[in-house]
């Protein structure tokens, strides 16, 4: 049986036969799925989320200083420069240096989906590798009984991630808005 390029991670305890990850698989940063199958997103791609929910909740203030921005997250304000400047590349964002300077979003928060903002900072929503954005065709496709999970589960979190907005995030403690970042 075909499972996956990622299982050659995966070890095999002889109690009830059963598989289990050792250590971590990582999709291209986006997906880690360690003992116990949790998913989780990098840093970069939740301060981001971080970042865009707070210039959002802040919009009517104008500029806001970096140094605001990572006060009120509890962020590190170097490692938001690094978050920033993607942000600001792909123009999420807009940056104003000197005084009065600092970060604004372009658009409203009902434009911005987790989504994109997660494409940018992860480069890859792939549940694994065989199925990113210009990786080489995997030559087990043909066999592989778990590809249709797998496009499956892409479809569902691409879907999913492209269906919550910034505005979404910004409602705090209403029914059926329990999003944790």
């Amino acid at each position: 049986m075909i499972i996956c390029e990622e299982t050659r991670h995966v070890k095999r305890f002889s109690k009830k036969n059963t598989l289990i990850f050792q250590s971590t698989l990582l999709y291209n940063g986006l997906i880690v799925v360690k003992e116990g199958n949790d998913m989780l997103v990098s840093t970069k791609g939740r301060y981001a989320l971080q970042v865009m929910v707070d210039l959002a909740e802040h919009r009517s203030d104008g500029y806001i200083p970096l140094k605001t921005i990572a006060d009120r997250q509890d962020i590190s304000e170097k490692y938001l420069e690094s978050i920033v400047v993607l942000l600001v590349r792909a123009n999420l964002l807009d940056g104003v240096r000197g005084k009065g300077g600092g970060y604004r979003l372009t658009r409203s928060p009902d434009q911005y989906t987790v989504g994109s903002v997660l494409r940018l900072t992860e480069k890859s929503l792939a549940p694994v590798s065989c199925m990113e954005e210009g990786s080489p065709a995997c030559a087990k496709a043909p066999v592989c009984r778990m590809l249709p999970l797998w496009e499956g589960l892409d479809r569902v979190i691409r879907d999913y991630l492209d269906s919550v907005t910034i505005e979404d995030l910004m409602q705090k403690g209403e029914a059926g808005n329990d999003y944790v970042i």
